[in-house]
Parts: structure tokens; sequence; C-alpha cells
């Protein structure tokens, strides 16, 4: 597949790239896309809740009444889940979340979605981004010109941009990546991906080399 190459005006710079069918040209496997996108969003989890239980409780640990002749059902410390301020039952406990996958499927997974963007015609290859400073209306003027202003983007880099990272962080719809930071998710997550020229070629490189 050929695309042209614009620049940040959107203006056709007369350039060409060619996708390479190995890398935007797989059969999708969903079912990798699926199990790479649960690894990336388990993998933010913190997994700092918790709650106390019985025996973290501070409480006097006498019985609070008779076990029999009161009409009402058995009673024992204050520090039980039933009475206020006791300890709660089954309560969520510190734990990882994380998981591993095979390095294979993780790219299969990366492939199949950058496939599914360039099938869609949601790629759009942009000559540089030409940024000498940090600013966030440059860089709305910059997805304005490629008509995506309202759309959530993917601006994918060959190496750190610290100038466009900045510009997009205070845009609620536009994300900043890196070919060596390009996940599944951030890339299904984005209605379209801006690639930099010299990012395909990176891409590819970096996908072929595994």
């Amino acid at each position: 597949m050929k695309l042209k190459v614009v620049n940040n005006q959107g203006a056709a710079t007369g350039k060409e790239v060619t996708l390479d069918k190995a890398v935007f040209g797989v059969e999708p496997n969903d079912h990798a896309i699926y199990l790479d996108v649960k690894q990336y969003l388990a993998n933010q989890r913190q997994g700092t809740h918790k709650t106390k239980d019985k025996s973290e409780i501070k409480a006097s640990t006498r019985k609070l009444k008779k076990q029999k002749g009161t009409g009402t059902a058995r009673a024992g410390s204050a520090k039980s889940g039933i009475m206020i301020g006791g300890g709660r039952f089954h309560g969520p406990r510190p734990r990882d979340y994380s998981f591993k996958l095979n390095r294979k499927l993780k790219d299969v997974a990366r492939r199949s979605a950058l496939s599914y963007k360039a099938a869609d015609k949601q790629i759009t290859v942009l000559d540089a981004v030409a940024m000498d400073k940090a600013s966030t209306k440059n860089y709305a003027a910059l997805l304005s010109g490629l008509n995506l202003a309202d759309n959530r983007s993917l601006l994918i880099t060959a190496d750190a941009d610290n100038n466009a990272t900045l510009s997009a962080r205070n845009l609620p719809n536009a994300e900043v990546v890196t070919c060596d930071t390009l996940n599944t998710y951030s890339i299904l997550k984005a209605k379209n991906l801006i690639i930099t020229e010299e990012a395909v070629t990176k891409l590819t490189q970096n996908f072929k080399a595994n």
C-alpha cells in the first residue's frame, strides 16, 4: 500500500511511502489483540486496594451479650464484621495484577492493530513534526491542518520528541509515542494514526528484526 506524504498543513509534499505488507498488511489476529490489551490494562492497575479485617481492628474482644435468651442473633466481639466499625468480611487485599505474554504474541498483536488501521485508511504519513518549541496551540493547528482536530489521534515518531509530547499533553484527544513505546492499546484507542516518514521506516525495521 502506498500513501502520500503530507506536511504540517496537510498539503502533499510530492513524496510517497510504501507500507510494508509484513507490518501493515497481515491477517489480523483478534485474540492476540485481546490478550495484549488485557495485559496492558492489567499492568496499569496499582493493586493497592486494602480494607481491614477482623484481626486488624482495635476494639474490645469481650462477648457483647449472652449467647441465648435475648431473642436476637448471637454476637461476638465488637470486631465482628456485622458491627459498626468492625472488620470487613473478605475485603480486597493488595495484589499484583500484571502478567507476562510471549514477545512474539505481542508482536503479532501490534501488527494486527496496524493492519486494521491501514485497511480502514486511518493512517496519515507526515514528513516531519518540525516543532521548535512546546506549544499546545501549534500542535492543535497541526491536527487542524490534517483534518484530525475532532478525532482521537496518535502521533508516532521515530525517536523521542519532547516538544511534541509536551504540546499534545493538554489535548484530551491527542497522544504522542515513539516506535519503541508503541503498544496495541494506544493504536486501537486512537481513531487516526499520524506516522512520521522516518517512523514508518523504523517501525518496519523493528518488526522485521523481531
